[in-house]
């Protein structure tokens, strides 16, 4: 009996639709703008969730996406969950945020350690990443480029 092989070929259609989205031509111009974004959709929630905000050549959102959610204080985020949604949105940048439910913005050891893994990813795959913000409930906001981690 012979075995024949298989293939399997699968096709990404890139599909754009018209939105009214809250973020439609929002455009970042600094950490106060990714934070405010990003405070608008996670701020409140009660765990963990890291978005990425995926930016057109000229800084616009034209995507947003809860990559991962976790527990009260931690959420394992893998590049490859961060870099495909900016793949498949043709994002020539990326600004990702999470929140701490504790309200305390300053970055932990693994905080860093996730935006240093994501900046070597986004420079192999020509994506880069901008800034990565803290953001909590109380208001208050930390962002990693400004603080010299990026």
């Amino acid at each position: 009996m012979e075995l024949t092989p298989i293939f399997e070929v699968v096709r990404i259609k890139q599909e754009i639709k018209e939105t009214t989205a809250p973020f439609a031509s929002y455009i970042i111009r600094s950490p106060q703008d990714a934070q405010e974004l990003a405070a608008s959709f996670i701020a409140d929630e009660d765990r963990e969730v890291f978005l990425v905000m995926m930016l057109n050549t000229k800084n616009m959102v034209i995507g947003l996406h809860k990559a991962h959610v976790g527990s009260l204080n931690s959420s394992i985020v893998h590049p490859r969950e961060v870099m495909k949604c900016a793949i498949l949105n043709n994002a020539a940048s990326i600004i990702v945020s999470h929140q701490h439910p504790s309200g305390d913005p300053l970055p932990s050891r693994e905080d860093l350690e996730v935006t240093k893994r994501l900046a070597e990813a986004g420079k192999v795959l020509g994506i880069e990443v901008l800034d990565h913000v803290i953001v909590s409930h109380t208001g208050k906001h930390v962002s990693l480029k400004e603080k010299g981690y990026l």
